[in-house]
């Protein structure tokens, strides 16, 4: 699993949209999921993913190709775009993305799910987020 983002966003930017991109993945992707947790005393915790997210970051230019190769791969994945910061729930967001054909979302935040080298390649040209 990794999330890739456009560098210059504002950390609190940052933040939100790795958040609401990784909440994607399980859905389309149950096995990412663990078991749930329970502590000493027996108070339970819902399950989190089985392996670490990576994030990396990159230009804008990176976000457009890596969303590109993406689809090319029929990987499963989530976009978050610009006009997603001016929205304030799930019916806008939606109707937000869908304003847009593919080709033209402005990606500001993409995480995708698979093999490591299909997600590798992805990902080229991308750094690991600081």
């Amino acid at each position: 699993m990794a999330v890739l983002l456009r560098e210059h966003l504002e950390t609190w930017q940052r933040l939100n949209v790795t958040v609401f991109l990784v909440s994607g993945l399980g859905t389309e992707a149950p096995e990412v999921i663990g078991e749930p947790y329970a502590d000493a005393d027996g108070t339970t915790y819902l399950p989190m993913f089985r392996q670490p997210v990576l994030v990396f970051e990159g230009t804008k230019e990176t976000l457009t190709a890596a969303h590109g190769r993406a689809l090319s791969r029929s990987l499963p994945r989530a976009v978050f775009t610009s006009e997603l910061f001016a929205t304030g729930n799930d019916r806008d967001n939606r109707a937000a993305v869908r304003a847009v054909p593919g080709d033209r979302l402005d990606v500001v935040g993409l995480a995708v799910y698979g093999p490591r080298n299909a997600v590798d390649k992805v990902l080229k040209g991308a750094r690991m987020h600081p």
